[in-house]
Parts: C-alpha cells; structure tokens; sequence
C-alpha cells in the first residue's frame, strides 16, 4: 500500500499496512501498545458508561506519574478514543470516558492483556534462561 492510500480516510476504507513503513499504523500501534494505554483503556471501561476523574485515574494506575497519564489521556481523546470533560470549578475537574472506538479498542487489549497474564512465568523462564546462556560460566574465559 502507498503511504498516500495508508494516509486515506476511514471513510474510504482504506487500510494500513504495518510493513510500509510510511504508513500511519505503525504509529498508532506505538500510541496504543503502551502499558499505560493498556492501564487507563481497562479502568474508563470497567466504569463504562460513566465518567472517570483523571485523580481516580492516577490513583488506580499504580506507578503513573500525573505527566504520564496526562500524556496518555491526551493521546488516547485525539485519537477519538476517549472523550473529555472538564468541570469549570476552581480547580478544574476534568472527567474521562470511553468512546464507542475506545470500547472497540478495549476488547482487542483485554485479549493480550490475558495472554500476558496466563504466559509471564513461561516468558520469565525463558529471560531467566537466555540470560544464563549469556552470561560466561566463572571461572572459563
């Protein structure tokens, strides 16, 4: 596929192809196979349909920094994945949701989510492993 034809709207049907690598898809999956992607799409959609506040966020992502999650989120409602609204207090409460896209997005995650969760002590044996193969036997040189 051309990056001109990779580049085309979704109403054209167009569809990315990951192994140019001028196509746009390479970068979305970069935005959505982070870790905290994977984090913040799984709690806006146990709480779905509701609203999420970015600090009920922060507070269920363990080890996110507010930047981080700022960041995230931004990504995430300019890719028309999640939805924002702000509350005009002092200060702000700004509220988080799922879009229909984001719902979408949440079932292909939870996917690998689960495989990540039944294969890590085979991936870890398979680290722990490697690493012995790597490392010189004490002694032998």
């Amino acid at each position: 596929m051309t990056s001109q034809a990779a580049g085309a709207s979704d109403a054209g049907g167009a569809r990315g192809d990951l192994f140019d690598p001028a196509c746009p898809t390479r970068r979305l999956l970069d935005r959505i196979g982070t870790k905290w992607t994977s984090m913040a799409v799984k709690v806006l959609a146990e709480a779905a349909p509701a609203e999420v506040r970015f600090s009920e966020l922060l507070r269920r992502m363990p080890g996110v920094s507010q930047k981080m999650l700022s960041v995230t989120l931004r990504s995430l409602t300019r890719d028309g994945l999640v939805a924002r609204r702000v509350e005009p207090t002092v200060p702000p409460q700004v509220h988080y949701r799922l879009t229909g896209l984001g719902l979408s997005l949440e079932a292909a995650l939870a996917v690998v989510r689960a495989w990540a969760e039944e294969h890590m002590a085979e991936v870890d044996r398979a680290n722990e492993l490697s690493a012995r193969e790597e490392t010189p036997a004490s002694g032998l040189r």
